[in-house]
């Protein structure tokens, strides 16, 4: 068991692809007060959208979390009703797994997807934390936001010096779905790949 949050050393996938029966995604913090401030915050909140439905269409356990959400409010209804009884943790550490708030059962997931905010600060010290404790991290680049571009690209690097996966939402999907015979394939191309997206 690692001393962080007892996740356990997993594995990680040697294709380096994201698995369904492995994966599970994390929003991080997108929260009332704090979304207006965000760059691009309407895309962002968009692109957010998409990928919880996507992963949500996919059977992709999703997790939301918030940061002291007595100031900053709870994450937005448009994202949490995308999910039948979404499971959602509160925290005062930027960190998820120093929060040490995750549901046990997120000990099962090796592979965690990450979007939300900010990117340089409770995104960043969460995926270097997950990774130290033995996750495979896949940061969704689309679907992360900071106050200014500089620290968006800033936490970016970080993470993919100290060995995240940086993705884009259709790679986390096509991934997921790893073949056109998947029973989700006609819904996810009809409904997120077609037409114009966010």
């Amino acid at each position: 068991m690692s001393a962080i949050s007892g996740f356990p050393k997993d594995k990680p996938s040697p294709s380096g692809l994201i698995a369904s029966d492995k994966a599970a995604l994390m929003v991080i913090d997108v929260q009332e007060k704090l979304l207006p401030a965000i760059e691009d915050s309407e895309q962002l909140h968009a692109r957010i959208q998409w990928l919880i439905s996507a992963c949500y269409t996919l059977e992709t356990p999703v997790l939301f979390t918030e940061q002291y959400p007595k100031g900053l409010g709870h994450t937005l209804p448009t994202l949490t009703q995308l999910v039948e009884q979404p499971e959602i943790v509160e925290k005062m550490h930027f960190s998820v797994v120093a929060a040490n708030c995750l549901p046990s059962h997120w000990q099962d997931y090796s592979q965690v997807i990450v979007c939300g905010m900010e990117t340089h600060v409770c995104v960043l010290q969460t995926v270097l934390e997950l990774i130290q404790a033995g996750k495979e991290v896949f940061v969704v680049a689309d679907a992360v936001g900071s106050r200014t571009e500089q620290n968006r690209q800033l936490g970016l690097e970080r993470m993919r010096d100290a060995g995240a996966h940086i993705v884009s939402r259709e790679m986390v999907v096509f991934e997921l779905l790893r073949h056109a015979g998947n029973e989700h394939f006609r819904t996810i191309s009809k409904e997120f790949l077609r037409g114009e997206q966010p």
